[in-house]
């Protein structure tokens, strides 16, 4: 489906919540960057359902990005799912947040995209619950605070994006796409100039 204009939480569209199919999650890691751009981040919970539509996303491509977790085929305990096929989910903390990445690239080659902002879809109440009162704007813009808005956390890891309870489902096509650095890895040589974030432009709820 397309939807135009900057938000979409008041369309009168109605968005399956049919999680995508294994096959989107193949492919390269910076088209996959870009394809989720529009789609449904969906988490079910006890508490309820919260969706937001993915308006921004950075790649991370493994053992030759000095800004990834995975930078010379570092395995980890942490890293360990990003060797795993393509659609796997990927948190980590970073500080005291948790943060949401979908295991891209093939198998054995460790790659991921970091979800960095949604626009909020469904749950809107529920995640005002969980982040308090403010303004829409500050709801989701930002990697940790949609990870808390959805109630995903440390025990999503390794989950699949295309089942329930954490899932991704299609949206809608953004009418222009924009691209630039990546935020917040100044000590990343070269990497940290690689245009590898991508935004829906015009979004509210872009994190910068």
């Amino acid at each position: 489906m397309k939807q135009t204009g900057k938000t979409l939480q008041s369309a009168s569209n109605s968005y399956s919540y049919k999680p995508v199919s294994d096959a989107f999650f193949h492919g390269p890691t910076l088209s996959l960057a870009r394809n989720l751009l529009g789609c449904l981040l969906v988490k079910e919970t006890e508490e309820g359902i919260a969706s937001g539509f993915i308006v921004e996303t950075e790649a991370y491509r493994g053992p030759l990005d000095r800004a990834a977790h995975s930078y010379n085929n570092r395995r980890t305990k942490r890293t360990e799912v990003m060797f795993a096929e393509p659609g796997r989910v990927y948190t980590y903390l970073m500080h005291t947040h948790c943060l949401v990445n979908v295991v891209s690239g093939e198998e054995g080659l460790p790659e991921a995209v970091l979800i960095r902002a949604v626009e909020p879809y469904d749950g809107i109440d529920l995640m005002m619950e969980r982040r308090g009162e403010m303004p829409m704007k500050n709801l989701t813009s930002g990697p940790g605070k949609l990870t808390k808005a959805l109630g995903i956390h440390m025990i999503d890891y390794g989950r699949r994006f295309d089942e329930p309870p954490l899932f991704i489902a299609h949206g809608f096509t953004p009418e222009k796409i924009a691209v630039g650095p990546r935020i917040g890895i100044p000590n990343s040589g070269e990497a940290k100039d690689y245009p590898w974030r991508f935004w829906v432009e015009g979004n509210p709820y872009v994190s910068r």
